[in-house]
């Protein structure tokens, strides 16, 4: 039961991680190789807000979302829109301004102090005989809130329908009056914030460290390469695999090697199935 319950868990942080890579690239075929840098950047900005200016949990971060977001935004808006198209340009600028972030973080926030944002809701509860914190049961509730938002997100409002229209045909979006490059900036933008929302649910269960952007943007590829590019249902699928996998690893092999697990389903995946489990690309065979 235990091992269930925090599968679930696992697999929903896994999920939460890598929905926001998935849309931005879903929507605009953008790789935001600065994922994990805007993942930690809204964690160092919560802490800033809650330690150093003295406002309130609440309003901290909702500043801080703000901020990211527009971070992401701006990323495109100045950098990525120049080499749009280009696909090793793309990733090489995407992962310098990444590198750039955590570099800057790692400067002004030295290893060696702890840097900690406090948890949503304190306490631990039983769920079938299995005791488990109650900041982790919201990391579920939260993975569930974010997915039922996109959804409803992308279907009832004009800029998710926009969003919707860019990802399924760009050219035939661009003819009925949608302009990309401003859902683009959109999509940057949303997948920022919800770098950030995972970074507010998952952050509090440890430190705040750079180092972490990189196992973030680690994640997040390795969720799109096994679930398929650009699907969000092979993400959250992919999500789950990765998330019971890692669990199964720390209780009957050892924890050193979780992040083993991760590198060869990636391998895998790309051997066996090199669209993913639910990818629309081209298998293969079809493209030799």
């Amino acid at each position: 039961m235990d091992i269930f319950i925090y599968g679930i868990v696992n697999s929903v942080v896994f999920a939460l991680i890598a929905i926001g890579f998935t849309l931005v690239y879903g929507i605009s075929r953008l790789p935001n190789f600065a994922h994990g840098a805007l993942y930690i950047l809204m964690g160092y900005i919560t802490w800033i807000f809650l330690n150093q200016v003295g406002i309130n949990y609440a309003a901290a971060i909702l500043l801080a979302l703000i901020i990211t977001a527009l971070v992401g935004g701006a990323i495109y808006q100045f950098i990525l829109i120049r080499v749009r198209g280009m696909p090793a340009s793309e990733i090489i600028a995407s992962f310098a301004i990444g590198l750039v972030i955590m570099e800057v973080l790692r400067w002004k926030f030295p290893v060696g102090e702890v840097y900690i944002i406090p948890t949503l809701i304190e306490g631990t509860v039983d769920i079938a005989g299995v005791p488990i914190d109650w900041q982790r049961l919201l990391i579920i509730g939260g993975g569930l809130a974010v997915v039922a938002f996109l959804w409803l997100f992308t279907h009832y409002t004009r800029i998710g329908l926009a969003l919707r229209a860019i990802a399924q045909d760009e050219r035939a979006a661009m003819m009925l009056g949608i302009d990309s490059d401003l859902t683009a900036v959109i999509a940057l933008a949303l997948g920022s914030a919800l770098a950030g929302v995972a970074a507010i649910a998952i952050l509090p269960l440890g430190n705040i460290s750079a180092e972490t952007g990189y196992s973030v943007l680690i994640y997040a590829i390795a969720v799109c390469i096994i679930g398929g590019l650009g699907s969000w249902t092979g993400a959250i699928a992919a999500a789950f695999l990765l998330g019971f996998a890692q669990i199964l690893t720390v209780a009957y092999v050892a924890p050193m090697w979780q992040m083993v697990v991760v590198f060869l389903a990636i391998i895998l995946t790309l051997i066996l199935r090199p669209s993913g489990l639910l990818g629309r690309q081209k298998e293969l065979e079809e493209r030799v």
